[in-house]
């Protein structure tokens, strides 16, 4: 069975998820899961084939704010077996839980590091024994490390999930400083117009080109127009 081809799809989060089952058959797996997260804004998008029981009950206990299987993952480069975390208190207490819905402790995270400085991450889950988890990890982990960039890409390409991981936070003085450069203010006219130093117009300017990922001012105001943040007069 070939999995979904998500070029040929529209953009939605049933296809995604749809892609997300087609993989779990096609590599005998349980459950899948994609999330991603905006490093700077906080912005998280998520699907699964979990059951929406356990969705449910997830969010209500607040796992997602905790759970090491989804923010240690996040801080490698490499996939991450679960049972290096198995030792966490947090894991256990979410596996705790789990049980109660035929889901297993046993699974397996692949990180994607995205160019806008965001996070995917895809992870899976077997109910099996160590040996045969053991060989399956070892015969999957190659075509989910490609399913794992192609999702993000495809997401990342989407209008409306791809905008919420591009998208950065500015601060409104961030803002402020950025829409006086665009209209030729000097860092000493902005300092003086927002009662602030220019050495801390400077900065502000600074932080936003990291934010956008920019190399010159030049090019952090045409991309801060593009996002809406800056509006040319």
């Amino acid at each position: 069975m070939d999995i979904v081809n998500l070029g040929a799809l529209e953009k939605t989060e049933a296809n995604f998820t749809t892609f997300l089952s087609d993989l779990c058959d096609k590599l005998e797996l349980d459950f899948a899961t994609y999330c991603a997260v905006n490093t700077v804004s906080d912005q998280v998008i998520g699907f699964s084939t979990y059951s929406d029981g356990w969705k449910e009950h997830y969010g209500a206990q607040r796992f997602q704010n905790t759970d090491p299987t989804l923010h240690l993952p996040m801080r490698s480069i490499a996939p991450v077996d679960w049972q290096c975390l198995s030792g966490h208190e947090d894991f256990k207490k979410v596996f705790e839980h789990a049980r109660d819905f035929n889901i297993a402790d046993q699974g397996l995270s692949i990180p994607i590091h995205g160019p806008y400085g965001e996070i995917g991450l895809i992870s899976v889950t077997r109910d099996c024994s160590s040996d045969t988890w053991i060989k399956l990890r070892k015969n999957v982990i190659s075509e989910l490390q490609t399913a794992a960039v192609t999702l993000h890409d495809t997401v990342m390409q989407s209008d409306s999930l791809g905008y919420a991981l591009r998208r950065p936070h500015l601060s409104s003085r961030e803002c402020e400083a950025l829409q006086r450069t665009a209209a030729g203010k000097s860092q000493i006219d902005i300092g003086d117009i927002l009662t602030i130093s220019s050495r801390t117009v400077e900065v502000h300017v600074r932080f936003v080109r990291t934010k956008l990922c920019a190399l010159t001012t030049p090019q952090a105001v045409g991309r801060a127009i593009t996002m809406g943040f800056v509006h040319p007069k």
